[in-house]
């Protein structure tokens, strides 16, 4: 990351080696492989050692000291630097340029043997997801199997580049994430309840005997299935548990009865029990020697007929999506926030994927106010309003010292979790519209002052009425790999073929100063998801969002 910025100088260098500058000549040997630029902390050290003449220790010492960024410990080495670069024959002015070019490069690198592992597998990865995206993505999803912060945001970024992520299903999940006919469908071990053990003999038994047709069948299949504990004593793999989350994941959801019906989750949930007793019984009889268990299905199925369900109603879509979070941990077939997807897509400016980079943003613009000399009062009340859609939830009330009632809370997207803070103030008018578990809009302030950054509510929105509100600007986040205006020229000529009723604004960052950049008002474009796509995927561009 330290030499990042000068990666355009790096490629010029490659692809035009008569531009290639070096601090000094005498650093051509230690600079030519990577065109120049100091890459790797090594050259660092070769650099201060050839220059300076410092030892192979010293050089360490110095690479060290840049790294921290200490002003004090710097500056005394700086001093011991261009002492030694005296000694060797270089003026003063020329060694303190050498060590002021050094600096930044100091400031993150990596030893060459790191960068190049890091390469090997950034290329490899690379190439995985060009050429079997949803293979890839599933790998991802299979590492983050028991993370309820990774799993959505892997399975939303599946989703956003095509490939559909399916929920749990017996007859087609494998024990971790797969896929099938190019879809990922949901491993057995990322459900809760399960185990490992029950997942593999499902998909084991499955494999070996064929698809499960009825619940009965299932039932009788999984639970004739034993294991030996310490004792040498039979126990059963499949236990209540794991049959109750696979019914409310709706892993059982597309088994058909042999009149073709299909039972519901609570229909399934309410037999349980007795179907479990029945088929052990069942079981229990084959064991005592009345007969193998698959040596005449029509007797089988004629036994199971015998059994008659309890039909209960269905639940609400969203009581089942709770149902299935409850079990994995985040929303998979379906999702609540679905219904507003055309209102995130237009209106929301805030996402928790990126909150904390906002944060940072608001952060740097507030101390180059300060160090413009803007008054506290305008600094403190500074920071554009953004608006954020998803579900409150863990509400918590706490009393000020005032004496006061105010409240902290989560909001859940797409993509994960947003830290909410709601002020006396704004919670007094706010408190009895607010219920946990429902899907709000909110619009608020993004607060940095903690660790990780957190909106700060100033009012309710009406999640209905966002769908119809219509962009006025488009507005595009700049790599800070952006070194020259002809880095942007991909995105001028995009923008110049476009025409439409939104102003385009560039965020971008100069010497680490943030800085929003109004484009000519004679460029204008449309604010449609074609449009948003497409430049999302133009050279160094990061982001694309509308207000």
């Amino acid at each position: 990351p330290g030499p990042m910025d000068y990666i355009p100088k790096y490629m010029e260098g490659k692809w035009h080696p008569e531009s290639i500058e070096y601090p000094d000549p005498c650093l051509e040997g230690i600079l030519k492989e990577t065109y120049g630029v100091m890459v790797y902390q090594e050259q660092v050290m070769q650099v201060s050692q050839k220059i300076a003449g410092f030892s192979l220790g010293g050089a360490d010492m110095l690479r060290r000291a840049m790294g921290k960024k200490k002003p004090e410990v710097l500056m005394g080495k700086k001093k011991e630097f261009i002492e030694g670069a005296i000694k060797q024959g270089f003026t003063e002015q020329h060694a303190d340029e050498i060590f002021e070019i050094m600096v930044p490069f100091a400031g993150y690198g990596f030893n060459k043997s790191h960068a190049a592992a890091y390469s090997v597998l950034a290329y490899r990865t690379g190439w995985l997801k060009a050429h079997y995206p949803a293979e890839f993505m599933a790998a991802n999803l299979t590492n983050e199997i028991t993370s309820t912060d990774g799993l959505p945001f892997y399975i939303e970024e599946a989703r956003s580049i095509g490939i559909p992520v399916d929920a749990p299903d017996v007859n087609r999940s494998d024990v971790i994430f797969d896929v099938v006919d190019g879809r990922i469908v949901f491993g057995l071990k990322g459900i809760k309840g399960m185990g490992e053990n029950a997942a593999q003999a499902i998909v084991k038994e499955r494999e070996e005997n064929g698809p499960y047709t009825t619940f009965m069948d299932f039932l009788t299949r999984t639970g004739a299935l034993s294991d030996k504990d310490e004792f040498g004593r039979e126990k059963t793999i499949i236990n209540k548990k794991a049959i109750e989350v696979l019914i409310k994941t709706g892993a059982l959801d597309h088994l058909k009865e042999k009149d073709g019906t299909v039972l519901n989750r609570p229909t399934l949930l309410a037999n349980m029990e007795q179907a479990m007793d029945y088929v052990s019984n069942i079981l229990e009889d084959k064991k005592k020697g009345q007969g193998d268990l698959f040596e005449d299905l029509a007797e089988e199925e004629k036994t199971f007929v015998d059994f008659k369900y309890r039909i209960i109603e269905d639940l609400p879509y969203m009581e089942l999506l709770n149902m299935e979070k409850e079990c994995i941990g985040c929303y998979v077939s379906g999702h609540p926030l679905d219904i507003y997807k055309k209102a995130i897509n237009k209106a929301v400016t805030v996402k928790s994927s990126y909150i904390n980079e906002i944060g940072l943003q608001t952060k740097a613009e507030k101390e180059a106010m300060m160090a413009s000399g803007a008054k506290y009062w305008q600094v403190k009340d500074y920071g554009k309003s953004y608006i954020a859609l998803g579900i409150v939830s863990s509400i918590h009330e706490i009393t000020t010292k005032k004496g006061d009632r105010m409240a902290f809370a989560k909001l859940s997207d797409y993509e994960g979790q947003m830290d909410l803070t709601f002020f006396p103030k704004v919670w007094t008018t706010m408190k009895s519209q607010i219920q946990d578990g429902e899907i709000y809009a909110l619009k608020g302030k993004v607060d940095y002052s903690k660790d990780s950054a957190s909106l700060i509510v100033d009012s309710l929105e009406n999640p209905d009425s966002l769908e119809t509100r219509s962009a006025n600007s488009v507005h595009i986040q700049i790599s800070s790999a952006f070194s020259s205006e002809q880095d942007l020229f991909e995105i001028k000529d995009y923008l110049f073929e476009k025409n439409g009723n939104c102003s385009v604004f560039f965020h971008l960052s100069v010497d680490k100063s943030p800085y929003v950049v109004k484009v000519n008002n004679q460029i204008t474009i449309d604010a449609s998801d074609e449009t948003l796509d497409e430049l999302k995927k133009l050279s160094f561009v990061e982001k694309v969002w509308t207000e």
